[in-house]
């Protein structure tokens, strides 16, 4: 039997790091039920592609409404179409309150992004009333199967962590090096030796030494770097 019914989605992990925490911008899903108690659940922003849009814009689409961002770090993590991806009794329940074919199969082009946390604060959007940022460690079962792309995306990040710098996109402007390196560890989650980390940075043609310090710590201030933009060129 054919489906005439499928839609197309893109659903977009958004990364920032802040707090000492890796955080995911996560939105929320408020369900009634037949005794009018109100039930929360998270879920990744993301919208039905229109028909006058490619994926890629859909995608900054979703991320520019969100966020009031463009030209922010986004990669595309692959599609996602198990058949019984969005039939989950909680999953009908919510989207029968929202579209008028609930029952039609939708397949998702997964996105993830990489933003500074100081440049905005989530908003309200076409698709998502309430969006916060929780920490990736603090994450409950999401929506659908968007566990299963967050773990995904958290995987991607961690190979291009290691080998592109991706990590720039998450750090402020002007930041130490024990930042950066703390930065690596919560998102490789595994402890990193100071010494071998910083020898193996500062190799790197990727910092740029500023000569100023942190300003407004109790500690010994320490020296601010930057990303050279001209690293990749």
């Amino acid at each position: 039997m054919i489906n005439e019914f499928i839609d197309v989605s893109v659903d977009c992990v958004i990364f920032g790091f802040t707090d000492d925490l890796l955080q995911v911008l996560l939105i929320e899903q408020k369900m009634y039920g037949t005794d009018n108690k109100v039930s929360k659940r998270f879920a990744l922003p993301g919208d039905l592609v229109y028909r006058s849009e490619g994926l890629d814009a859909a995608a900054q689409r979703v991320l520019y409404e969100l966020t009031s961002l463009k030209n922010v770090y986004m990669k595309q993590l692959g599609a996602f179409g198990d058949p019984d991806r969005v039939m989950g009794e909680d999953d009908q329940q919510w989207l029968r309150s929202i579209r008028t074919n609930p029952d039609a199969r939708v397949i998702t082009v997964a996105y993830y992004s990489l933003v500074r946390l100081e440049m905005f604060d989530p908003k309200p959007s076409s698709f998502a009333q309430e969006a916060v940022w929780v920490p990736v460690k603090d994450v409950p079962q999401l929506a659908f199967d968007h566990s299963k792309i967050l773990n995904k995306a958290l995987s991607e990040l961690r190979d291009q962590i290691e080998s592109h710098p991706v990590s720039f996109e998450l750090l402020p402007k002007k930041f130490t090096l024990s930042q950066l390196q703390q930065l690596h560890e919560i998102v490789l989650d595994t402890k990193l030796d100071k010494r071998n980390f910083r020898r193996k940075v500062q190799k790197l043609d990727a910092l740029v030494a500023l000569d100023e310090k942190q300003q407004g710590v109790l500690h010994k201030p320490a020296r601010l770097f930057t990303y050279n933009k001209k690293y990749n060129d």
